[in-house]
């Protein structure tokens, strides 16, 4: 074992990176400190996962009162749920803000999971990460952000927003044709003095920009917990 007054620190060395074993073998003081850090890390990853949620209930709050209110009477503008789509756009730049500070807390209880407590679970299989030790003093020194603000906007456009916005726009596009079945339905999605072409082409470009934010393949920064894999393994029993 490494004389711990040594200024000398190797992270890569096996006594410095694996104290999910010593913590097996014997209690140790930085074992304590690492559990308390990571109830700490937990109660962070607990609450900004609750601000995530918030905000994806105020969104759909929302939408429910725009299309309860949009479809209450014919002679209820159109276009208030085009602003519908304004609003919700503004949660979904929130949720990713959010996400990312979210993703902070998660990648360093991953850190521990995957390096500490999985290590003194079964340290035949060593850590994940050498210089884990190194990666998280540097955090916990200079914290940052993991994840690129578009990969979060992907990420909840993919998971919850993609589904709201095309409810939406599948609203929209019902209103300006089933309410005013006389009407050429371009001239219906006319907005004041904005042509109903010009609305519709603007509402394809975001669609589509929309589109491509959420499925653009990309390299994937988030630390995520789940992966794929056979769902049946963890029930299997030796018999």
């Amino acid at each position: 074992m490494t004389d711990s007054n040594s200024d000398e620190f190797d992270p890569t060395a096996s006594d410095q990176r694996e104290i999910g074993r010593e913590m097996v073998d014997e209690s140790t003081g930085l074992g304590s400190v690492m559990a308390h850090a990571y109830r700490g890390e937990l109660d962070r990853v607990g609450t900004w996962r609750q601000r995530l949620d918030q905000t994806t209930t105020w969104a759909v709050t929302v939408l429910a009162a725009i299309l309860t209110w949009a479809f209450s009477s014919s002679d209820n503008p159109h276009y208030i749920l085009l602003i519908g789509v304004v609003v919700v756009t503004i949660f979904l730049g929130i949720e990713a803000r959010r996400y990312r500070d979210y993703d902070v807390f998660r990648s360093r209880a991953r850190l521990l999971q995957e390096n500490l407590f999985a290590n003194a679970l079964d340290p035949s299989q060593g850590v994940e990460s050498h210089d884990w030790r190194v990666k998280l003093s540097r955090d916990y020194r200079r914290p940052t952000l993991k994840v690129s603000f578009y990969e979060a906007l992907a990420n909840r456009l993919r998971r919850v927003y993609l589904a709201l916005l095309g409810v939406l726009v599948a609203a929209w596009v019902f209103r300006i044709t089933a309410f005013a079945p006389r009407q050429d339905w371009l001239a219906t999605a006319g907005v004041a003095r904005i042509p109903g072409i010009a609305v519709v082409v603007v509402v394809v470009a975001f669609y589509v920009t929309l589109l491509g934010l959420a499925f653009w393949p990309r390299e994937r920064h988030a630390k995520g917990e789940f992966r794929e894999g056979d769902t049946d393994e963890w029930k299997e029993t030796d018999q």
